[in-house]
């Protein structure tokens, strides 16, 4: 647990947005230490990641997206949640 704007909220752990513009959030620690926000997907699109085309052909699109491995940008939580 830790403290963003006031509230506890749990770090590591997507969840749905409720009524914002990005459809899941979660909130990490950058590199000096403090909590962020970090937003990914779009509220309005189905992933449809259980077919298989859609899921390979995802995860080399992103795959050479800059943020591949950084846990503060949304490239590497979306592509936690697709399974790349």
């Amino acid at each position: 647990m830790a403290e963003y704007r006031g509230k506890k909220v749990s770090l590591n752990k997507p969840r749905r947005t409720p009524g914002a513009k990005k459809k899941f959030e979660v909130f990490v620690k950058n590199g000096s230490g403090k909590v962020v926000r970090v937003a990914f997907g779009d509220s309005k699109m189905s992933i449809k990641k259980d077919q298989p085309a859609r899921k390979r052909s995802y995860c080399a699109r992103s795959g050479g997206i800059k943020g591949k491995t950084d846990r503060t940008s949304p490239n590497f939580w979306s592509r936690k949640a697709w399974g790349c």
